[in-house]
């Protein structure tokens, strides 16, 4: 039973889910840390990442055993919490400083506005799940739409992070143009008909999101390392954020799921003798 479950996308979801909310903790804590968790409000997402997995732990099992009722429920709630997490941290982020002053620097110097919806998108991601059949033609659809949301997040970040010291170096602009390219890509599929060949594209273009992804890490933490004053702890919670860069590898292996499924649906249908146009 546990190796025919694994085999399912709907599973590599939740998996991919259960890894991303326990990622978020000491993402969450080192965000928060820049201000020594001010305002308490800030505890909510820290308390829910390192809670929700053991709950999310208990749909995979019962997913596992075909407890569908126990599964659903569990990851309904997980989901719903999830969505709302990451709307209100939306609002508090911007309520920091951009509703009050209304201007582009603002947006660029506030707390990064866009950073809590990560928990939306999970969120999303489990109610999807219970909500449309998997390893459908929808199902795939929907996770490579969540993945492109991410990836337009990842826009934003790198765009509005980089420009605080007004890319000082030019490989600053790597990451907000591999962003864009993944937002390119994977809006086709969504709005035409395509081919394996233009999936196999989709797949290189991953591949190389992952290898930005990988590259960033280490040059954020070399940038850290190598700053002056504080301890090294320190420069991490107020230097350039290392986990940020593993969001590209992160979505590129949301949106490969994403266009497995899409890719086995078309084969399957060209296999059947009714392929698509």
């Amino acid at each position: 039973m546990a190796n025919k479950w694994l085999r399912e996308p709907r599973s590599w979801v939740e998996l991919f889910v259960l890894f991303n909310l326990g990622g978020l903790a000491p993402d969450i804590f080192l965000a928060h840390s820049t201000n020594h968790f001010q305002a308490q409000a800030e505890w909510v997402p820290l308390i829910f990442s390192l809670a929700a997995p053991a709950m999310l732990l208990g749909a995979i099992r019962a997913l596992a055993n075909g407890r569908m009722l126990l599964w659903n429920l569990l990851g309904q709630a997980t989901g719903w919490i999830s969505v709302i997490i990451g709307v209100v941290g939306l609002v508090l982020h911007l309520k920091s400083q951009f509703f009050q002053q209304w201007t582009l620097a603002s947006l660029v110097y506030t707390a990064p506005f866009a950073a809590p919806l990560a928990y939306t998108g999970i969120g999303l991601l489990l109610i999807l799940n219970r909500t449309v059949a998997a390893n459908t033609r929808a199902w795939a659809e929907w996770v490579i739409f969540l993945a492109l949301g991410g990836f337009a997040g990842n826009f934003i970040f790198s765009l509005t992070d980089h420009a605080q010291n007004g890319f000082f170096r030019q490989v600053e602009w790597i990451p907000v143009i591999a962003s864009a390219l993944a937002v390119g890509f994977l809006t086709v599929p969504l709005v035409w008909r395509v081919g394996l060949g233009y999936l196999l594209l989709c797949a290189l273009m991953l591949g190389i999101q992952v290898l930005v992804g990988v590259a960033g890490f280490a040059l954020h933490l070399r940038a850290d390392w190598i700053a002056e004053g504080g301890s090294l702890f320190e420069r991490i919670v107020h230097g350039a954020p290392i986990f940020a860069p593993m969001l590209f590898p992160n979505l590129s292996l949301l949106a490969a799921i994403g266009l497995w499924v899409l890719g086995g649906e078309m084969g399957a249908k060209t296999n059947s003798g009714n392929p698509r146009a």
